[in-house]
Order: C-alpha cells, then sequence, then structure tokens
C-alpha cells in the first residue's frame, strides 16, 4: 500500500507519517523543503522520539520524499497510484497542493483512493475538496469522486517546533488521536492503525477545537502578556491555570448540554488536556502557539464560537472573554497576523475591528463586551 503525504514537517513525520507506516504503508511525502525531502530520499528512515519518562524511540522506515517545486509530475503520478492521500500543510496551504491532487485523482483508472486533509480546522477535507474542484469539470469530478472519498477528519496531537542532531528525528506527545468520518466513505474503509471511524463526526471536531485549541491558545496568550515563553511554565502560572479551567469549564458545559456528553467523563478528558499542556519533556513556545490570532479569532474558531453558541443558550461567558482579550492584544512581530491585528487596532476604530476580525453583529452583546475590556 502507498500514501502520499502533503507536508513533511514535524506534524506530517511524527504523527500522520508515524501511523501511515505502522499501517503497513510505504510513505511519500511531498513538501516544498529540500533539504528535509533530501535527507528524506538518503536516510530513507527516521525516529519518532515519544517525549514522557523513559519514552521510547520509533523507527519510521519506508519512506521517501519529493519536492513539489521541481517534482511536480512525479507527485502527480504517485498520486495516481496511491491508495490515501493526506496533508499536514497549515489549512491556508491547502489550496496550493490542490492542483496536484485534481491532477493525479484525474489519472487514476478506476482504484478506490481516500483524500484526508488533516488540519487543525473544522472541515478541511472538504475545503481542500473544493479547491480541488476548481480544476475539473463537472463531468470530471463526477467520474473522480465514484473511487474517491474525501472523509473529513479531527486530528491532536502536540508537536512542536524542536531541533535535534539529526534533522528528520521529531519529539512527540505520547496522546494522539485521529477521528475519521466513516459516514462521507463510500468504499471499504483505509487500513489506518490508531485512528478511529465515526458516524458523526462534529461532537469529536467540536469538543477538541473547544478544549484542546481553546485551552491551548488561552495558555499561550495570557502565557505572552505576563512575558512567559513556554506553555509547560506558563500553565504552571496558578492564575494562568485558574483562567484556562474557567474557559474549559464554559466549553463544557456548551458541549454537555449540545451533545450530551457524560459530565463525569468530559471533565476527565479535560483534566487530560491540561496535562498534557504540563508535559516537562516537551517545551512548546508560547509564540508558535498563539500565531494566527486573526483566524483563531474568527467567527467559527476556538473563542468566538463557543462564547456565542453559549450566548445563544443563556450563559454569559467570562473566562472566555480573558483569552479573547488577551488574544487581540498578541504582538509579536514576527507573526503575519499579529502584525496585521495590531495594524488595524492602530488604525480603525476598535468596534470596526472587533467586528471585521471576528464576524459578529456590530450590535452583539459580546462585541459590547469585548470593546470594555480591549478598550
Amino acid at each position: 500500500m502507498k500514501a502520499v503525504h502533503f507536508g513533511a514537517g514535524n506534524i506530517g513525520r511524527g504523527f500522520i507519517g508515524s501511523l501511515l507506516h505502522r499501517s503497513g504503508y510505504e510513505v511519500v511525502f511531498v513538501d516544498v523543503n529540500a533539504e528535509i525531502i533530501d535527507e528524506l530520499n538518503q536516510k530513507k528512515a527516521y525516529t519518532v522520539h515519544i517525549a514522557e519518562e523513559n519514552g521510547q524511540n520509533e523507527t519510521v522506515t519506508n519512506v521517501r520524499g519529493l519536492n513539489s517545486q521541481t517534482q511536480i509530475e512525479q507527485v502527480i503520478e504517485e498520486i495516481a497510484s496511491a491508495d490515501i492521500v493526506t496533508t499536514a500543510v497549515g489549512p491556508n496551504i491547502l489550496k496550493f497542493v490542490a492542483e496536484p491532487i485534481a491532477k493525479g485523482l484525474k489519472q487514476r483508472a478506476g482504484k478506490d483512493v481516500f483524500v484526508i486533509a488533516c488540519e487543525n480546522a473544522i472541515g478541511a477535507t472538504e475545503t481542500l475538496k473544493s479547491h480541488i474542484e476548481t480544476y475539473l469539470t463537472e463531468q470530471e469530478m463526477a467520474e473522480m469522486e465514484k473511487v474517491t472519498s474525501f472523509p473529513n477528519s479531527a486530528v491532536d496531537r502536540i508537536v512542536p517546533n524542536q531541533q535535534h542532531e539529526e534533522l528528520l528525528t521529531v519529539a512527540v506527545e505520547p496522546f494522539y488521536e485521529w477521528v475519521i468520518d466513516e459516514a462521507a466513505i463510500h468504499t471499504s474503509r483505509p487500513e489506518i492503525s490508531g485512528a478511529t471511524f465515526v458516524q458523526d463526526l462534529t461532537p469529536y471536531i467540536e469538543r477538541k477545537l473547544f478544549t484542546v485549541n481553546t485551552g491551548h491558545a488561552m495558555v499561550a496568550y495570557l502565557g505572552f502578556a505576563r512575558g512567559i515563553e513556554a506553555i509547560n511554565e506558563a500553565i504552571a502560572d496558578e492564575t494562568i491555570e485558574r483562567m484556562v479551567r474557567g474557559a474549559l469549564e464554559e466549553t463544557s458545559t456548551l458541549l454537555t448540554e449540545k451533545y450530551g456528553f457524560d459530565r463525569a467523563e468530559h471533565k476527565r478528558y479535560v483534566e487530560k488536556i491540561l496535562n498534557r499542556f504540563k508535559n516537562p519533556y516537551l517545551s512548546d513556545d508560547v509564540k508558535r502557539v498563539g500565531r494566527g490570532p486573526l483566524r483563531k479569532l474568527s467567527f467559527n474558531e476556538r473563542f468566538i464560537k463557543p462564547a456565542r453558541q453559549l450566548v445563544e443558550l443563556g450563559y454569559e461567558p467570562k473566562a472566555l472573554l480573558e483569552g479573547i482579550e488577551a488574544a487581540f492584544q498578541f504582538d509579536v512581530q514576527s507573526d503575519e497576523e499579529s502584525v496585521q491585528l495590531q495594524q488595524m487596532l492602530a488604525q480603525k476604530e476598535l468596534k470596526e475591528v472587533i467586528v471585521e476580525v471576528t464576524g459578529l453583529d456590530k450590535n452583539s452583546a459580546l462585541v459590547e463586551e469585548i470593546e470594555k475590556r480591549i478598550s
């Protein structure tokens, strides 16, 4: 079996590539980073270190790489004969990988294939599919969909930026979760060790988004505001932990009411997430975790969506607003979205910026509360 995976970075190698290897796939990584691609082709293997006490090493073999800038025809050929195509490139890059995927799928000769975007975003595979459609005629798309499934997925594993003596070595946390929407698969489901297939993906996506992503981002923004550099050091601050717990209590109320999650079980899930942030063997930078505040503050993302849905249920979010306030104040010159946000705040009326960034109605109570906090 063969998998073509776009994105040979830490997440691609340490998470998706590792699970695909365990499942018996040859993994062909596609990336713009020539150094990593050359190293993959030279070594044909790399090490994944589990960041915990007495952490074990896993050797991932049967791998190779293709440069998406100089070997695009080979990429298309590999997709034409692949069993599964996955991505871990970031939601904003999906539009750039859609064309070679479309061309590769077009060349297939009736063999079933699965395309799964493993991104930190809701409906990422649907987004990728919409980009793929722009490169195919209606007839071509109809023929391709007969043998191609496009299931959305929810992925969760903390893999920070890192440096190792060996270029390809990557350290990952022990926990991982890859949940795949089985309802969107119209052939036999793919063989992926460690993946969970469910008929309704939405509860799992929002449980992860409103717990892991909301909590992680809050730790980052609150830690940055206090001059703390590492996530595990930030969550060790009693004030930050109290604020993060408050936000996750609010999202827990939303999730248990909306999806009927067992409250005791969900509380254990929250504690597991908080302990992941505290992992002393995996140091992550608050600037890295906080990057992209415009996306993180958008209408359907980790702060605004749970806050507005709580209001709709008759609750008044408070701790979440502390995270939103800190996100608006995230000022990192190396992050393009942070720079853009701070320029907006300097050049426009505050309420106008809040409405533009969050997508909330200008007359909503949430906009008023956010404005009070930032002004």
